[in-house]
Formats: C-alpha cells, sequence, structure tokens
C-alpha cells in the first residue's frame, strides 16, 4: 500500500484532523471515498485491518473529524467547547474502540470502521483533557490548517512538517532576501 496520507502532527486525533486539509482556503478532502477512510484507518498504525467503510461512515469520521478539530480550536484559544462537537465526540468515543487480539504471530487489531473512529475519538479525548494542551500549535503556514504537538526542545517548532510547510516557507523567504539582497546592500 502506497502512504498517501502524512502523520506529523503528534497524536492520531490531530493527525485526522488534519485530513480536511488548508480550511480556510482550498479545503483539500483525503477521505473522498470509503477506502481512503480505510487507507488512513490502517496506514495510522491504530489497526492492521479494516472492514471496508461505506458512505455512512465516511459521513460519520468526518463528522467527528470536524468536531475533533473544532474542540482542539477552541481549547487552544481558551475558548467554550461547542456543545454539538462535543456530543459528537463523546457519542463516537462511547462506542467499542478497535482492539488488539494476542495470536501466534504477535498482536493483531481487527475493527470495523465506528471502531477504529472510536479509537481516533478517545485519543482526542485523552489530548484535550492530558498534559499535551498547552504544546498544541497550528502551523506557521498561512495555508495550512495542520495543528500539532510541539514536542521539540525549548518548543520552538514553526511547522506542522518540514517537508511539507517548513521547507516552501524557508525557499520562498530565502528567494525574496535574494532578489532584494546585493542591490540592496551595494548601496
Amino acid at each position: 500500500m502506497n502512504h498517501e496520507h502524512s502523520f506529523v502532527c503528534g497524536n492520531p486525533a490531530l493527525d485526522f484532523a488534519a485530513t480536511l486539509r488548508a480550511r480556510r482556503t482550498v479545503r483539500f478532502e483525503m477521505f473522498a471515498t470509503p477506502d481512503r477512510l480505510d487507507a488512513w484507518f490502517v496506514e495510522s498504525g491504530l489497526v492492521d485491518a479494516i472492514t471496508p467503510a461505506d458512505e455512512a461512515d465516511v459521513e460519520r469520521a468526518k463528522a467527528v473529524r470536524d468536531a475533533i478539530y473544532e474542540l482542539v480550536t477552541a481549547r487552544r484559544l481558551g475558548q467554550e467547547y461547542d456543545e454539538e462537537a462535543l456530543s459528537l465526540l463523546n457519542g463516537a468515543a462511547r462506542k467499542p474502540p478497535a482492539t488488539p487480539q494476542l495470536t501466534r504471530d504477535g498482536r493483531r487489531t481487527e475493527a470495523t470502521a465506528e471502531q477504529a473512529l472510536s479509537t481516533v475519538a478517545r485519543h482526542a479525548v485523552e489530548l484535550l483533557s492530558g498534559p499535551d494542551v498547552p504544546l498544541m500549535k497550528e502551523c506557521d503556514n498561512p495555508e495550512c490548517t495542520r495543528i500539532y504537538v510541539d514536542r521539540s526542545r525549548g518548543t520552538r517548532r514553526q511547522w506542522c512538517d518540514m517537508e511539507s510547510c517548513g521547507n516552501k516557507f524557508k525557499a520562498a523567504a530565502y528567494r525574496a532576501r535574494k532578489k532584494s539582497g546585493p542591490s540592496a546592500a551595494a548601496r
């Protein structure tokens, strides 16, 4: 399976929230089809195998994802939680989660989309009630709306991901300096 999803946020719930990219601009949807949702659950490492999702699973996943994004944003900004978002998240978290089983070959987790979504929702509950709250930051790229946990030394990380956002910005800043550089210094 080629990995089309990226996991740079430091928490499965934040990576899940980030599957709707660039929310303020182009809104790029990663869960265009049920198999993309299935792929995310497997690529995230939360499950080893998933019962194929259907359109209803995708709609539910998107609703929970938006609730997570809304709650995380409220928590970051010190605002009140939206009641509807809370009840969506808690409703998903109340469902049975994906449960690992011991096999002759080791640990294996098989799940339905509902169980995998419950696991994501439980990660969100733990994150939003846990010690990483002060470390949650939004990427400095204004196009990007990923929120990540900054565990860097001195919490100085600016980008969700150096590859996708950091390098683009550094390259643009370098080009801007080059343009205004030598001629400005020669005066």
